[in-house]
């Protein structure tokens, strides 16, 4: 799974023109699942996206997760992100999940997600065209691909 993590003051998501979910301070997961990913991965990377501490302390240092500000989580998923680009212009999408296999993935990470922070996770709606605005706070954004457990 790979997940570009953003933290935002606020995001919202319309799917197909229709109102789908906004949330207020917190983090917002562009989640892309490939056809290797399995229950682990969507377990490693929950753990890790709340636990990720990107959010200032008293003494505006980045040494607070989402769980401990009590901040949103937004999953928006996204298959681009293991789009190929070495040969061409054209990204090639052939390593990401079909949606056989992606969507209960992706189901499960939302539910793993709002079981850790013991607070609702706002969704978009998978594989649909959305609209998704945010407005990144810091601006903080974190790449993390569970191939890469660095």
């Amino acid at each position: 799974m790979r997940a570009v993590i953003q933290r935002v003051s606020r995001a919202s998501v319309t799917a197909n023109g229709k109102f789908k979910a906004e949330t207020g301070a917190g983090l917002l997961v562009f989640a892309g699942i490939e056809e290797d990913d399995d229950i682990s991965d969507v377990e490693w990377l929950a753990g890790k996206i709340v636990q990720l501490r990107v959010f200032n302390d008293k003494d505006g240092i980045m040494n607070l997760s989402v769980t401990e500000t009590g901040g949103s989580i937004m999953v928006i998923s996204q298959f681009t992100l293991h789009a190929k680009t070495k040969k061409g212009n054209r990204p090639s999408y052939i390593r990401a999940a079909r949606p056989e296999k992606a969507i209960p993935l992706y189901e499960k990470f939302v539910e793993r997600i709002t079981l850790l922070t013991g607070r609702e996770t706002a969704t978009g709606e998978f594989g649909a065209m959305m609209d998704v605005s945010l407005v990144n706070d810091g601006p903080v954004t974190i790449i993390i691909d569970t191939r890469n457990r660095e």
